[in-house]
């Protein structure tokens, strides 16, 4: 992404908070491009802890707050979170983000078989998931199944054909680096491009 949208994308989440200080629906919606798209962890974090204060039931805000902890490599808060969110919402329309939520948060604690579950269920709902074909290539990399994360590979550049190495670590720039680690090795051992 530009950098002009980044700025952009930032300034227009902070107008946001300032404009909704009491809605939690802005308020995760304002929470996530911060840690996203600007690395504001602790900022975003502040804003869903301020959102969940407000509306403890807020499913969208806990399904936000389990997939930055994922992102961050805190796969237990993630999973608690996420399945919060679940029981709050079990017919979410955003389901499908939640069920990535869990693949991520699985893969962050090393457990592919999980992660590959779960972003099979995203996959049911949503074939055309960047996130999460990308979530079951490195799971299946991870667990050597190359046949399979070549062939979810070529899916994906098919629907994001400038994806590198190099771009998915700048897009990763707001994640714990133990993490991008875990999935910059699993699009490598999948044939991912480095440049």
């Amino acid at each position: 992404m530009a950098a002009a949208d980044v700025a952009e994308a930032a300034r227009l989440s902070r107008q946001a908070l300032e404009a909704a200080r009491a809605d939690p629906e802005v308020m995760w919606q304002a929470a996530y491009p911060l840690f996203y798209f600007t690395g504001e962890a602790a900022m975003a974090e502040a804003v869903l802890d301020r959102a969940l204060a407000l509306n403890p039931n807020a499913a969208h805000a806990w399904l936000v707050r389990g997939c930055i902890h994922a992102l961050l490599n805190r796969p237990e808060a993630a999973i608690e979170a996420l399945e919060r969110a679940q029981r709050l919402s079990p017919f979410d329309p955003l389901g499908h983000l939640n069920a990535w939520g869990f693949a991520i948060a699985h893969i962050a604690a090393g457990r592919f078989e999980q992660a590959i579950e779960w972003a099979d269920r995203a996959l049911h709902d949503q074939p055309r998931l960047v996130t999460a074909i990308r979530a079951k290539i490195v799971a299946n990399a991870h667990l050597g199944r190359l046949d399979e994360a070549r062939a979810d590979l070529a899916r994906m550049l098919a629907l994001y054909p400038g994806l590198t190495i190099g771009t998915f670590r700048t897009s990763a720039a707001s994640f714990n680096s133990e993490f991008v680690e875990l999935y910059v090795t699993g699009m490598r051992l999948a044939g991912l491009p480095e440049e």
